[in-house]
Formats: structure tokens, C-alpha cells, sequence
């Protein structure tokens, strides 16, 4: 969904991103101050109950990360340590949303529901998941994108919901969003790992992790 924006944002961004450069700023630093920015706007905002500043603050980092992309691009300096670099970090950062969703549904004085303090857990855990088995599926050189619920996806909604939940006073707006991000993720996983066992049943060469013909048993080694 962001996708279709991202022509709009980058255009919105570049003045940004290019007085950065010129100040000898690194898409790296920017890479991290955006995710020590957004883990701070969750973890000290949302499980106070604060969930529109923390939605405010996280907003604005999140912004670094068509920012760094960008300057990396423009400087010549993108590659496979600033890719690994930026994936690492949006791990860090998802998590930092969803688990300050959970403290805030675990603090009596704010959220207090145990139930909804695991379904965030669960949305959680199958976010990491659904990003673990694409690049799973990539390392083994098959493919596992797609699904019902891409990172972007889930982050939008998530805190786009928390937002307007905490302005009017609506917490069914927030549960909703974790239901379904839970739900969706959950799903997606499926998909992907039925679209990975498609992919090797479709090409029984894939089925080994590597080339080499099974060996035959050894004998056992009398001195083990």
C-alpha cells in the first residue's frame, strides 16, 4: 500500500535527505537515529497510555527510513551492509511499537487487559515471523513475498488506529487493529510457507540444500 506513495514522499523528502549529504551525514546515522527514535516514541509514550504523542513521535522517525534510502542511493553508497543494516533495524523497530503496545495493555492504569496484552504478543511474534521466512525462503534461492500483510501494511494501520483510538477516546479502534494484525500475520506466514513448499514440490531439485549425491553410511569408527 505505502508503495503508492512512495514516489509522492520521496519527492517530499529530497531537500531533507540532500541537505543531510551536504552536511556530511551518513544514510547509516540516519538508519539508526530513525530507529532509536521510534523505539523511544513507543517504549516511553504508549505504555503510559500516551498513545497520540507516541504515534506523533514515532511518525516523524519513521520518515528516516525513505530518508536513508535515498541518501544512500544519491551518494553512491547503498549495498548489501546498508540493506542488512536497514532490515536489522526495522526488526527492532517493529518491535519496540508492538511491545510497547503490550506494556500498555499489561499497566493496570492504561490499557489493563490481559487478553489484549497477548494478542499484541502474538501479533508481535508473527511479525518477526512473517519477515523471517521470506528471507528464509530467499537464502534456499526461493521466494516468499506477498500475503495478506506486509510489514508497511501492519505498521500503518497499527499506529494510524492508536492514533485516533487515544483522540477519542475509542480503545476498540486499537483492538480492532491488533486483532487483525494478529489474524493477518498469522495468515500470511501460512501463505508464504505454502507458497515456499509449492515452489519446491514444483522443482524436486530444490528439495536438498545442497547439489552433492547422498553418501552412503559410514562405518563406525572403532577408537570413537
Amino acid at each position: 500500500m505505502l508503495n503508492r506513495f512512495r514516489q509522492f514522499w520521496t519527492k517530499v523528502i529530497t531537500p531533507i535527505a540532500t541537505l543531510l549529504l551536504k552536511l556530511g551525514v551518513s544514510a547509516d546515522v540516519v538508519t539508526l537515529v530513525g530507529t532509536i527514535g521510534v523505539s523511544a516514541g513507543a517504549l516511553i509514550f504508549f505504555p503510559r497510555g500516551q498513545l497520540w504523542i507516541g504515534v506523533l513521535v514515532i511518525t516523524l522517525f519513521v520518515f528516516s527510513d525513505l530518508i536513508d534510502g535515498y541518501m544512500a542511493r544519491t551518494s553512491g553508497t547503498s549495498g548489501k551492509w546498508g540493506s542488512f543494516l536497514d532490515s536489522t533495524l526495522d526488526r527492532i523497530a517493529d518491535g519496540a511499537v508492538y511491545g510497547g503496545l503490550v506494556m500498555y495493555y499489561a499497566n493496570s492504569q492504561a490499557g489493563d487487559s490481559t487478553l489484549m496484552a497477548a494478542v499484541t504478543l502474538w501479533a508481535l511474534v508473527m511479525g518477526a515471523v512473517t519477515s523471517y521466512a521470506r528471507a528464509k525462503a530467499e537464502s534456499l534461492g526461493l521466494k516468499a513475498s506477498g500475503g495478506l500483510a506486509e510489514r508497511a501494511d501492519r505498521l500503518v494501520f497499527t499506529l494510524v488506529l492508536a492514533f485516533f483510538s487515544d483522540l477519542f477516546d475509542l480503545p476498540i479502534l486499537l483492538e480492532i487493529v491488533i486483532w487483525y494484525v494478529a489474524a493477518a500475520s498469522t495468515i500470511t506466514v501460512i501463505q508464504r510457507s505454502l507458497s515456499v513448499r509449492k515452489q519446491v514440490l514444483a522443482n524436486p531439485a530444490d528439495a536438498g540444500l545442497d547439489n552433492q549425491p547422498p553418501q552412503p553410511p559410514q562405518p563406525p569408527d572403532p577408537k570413537a
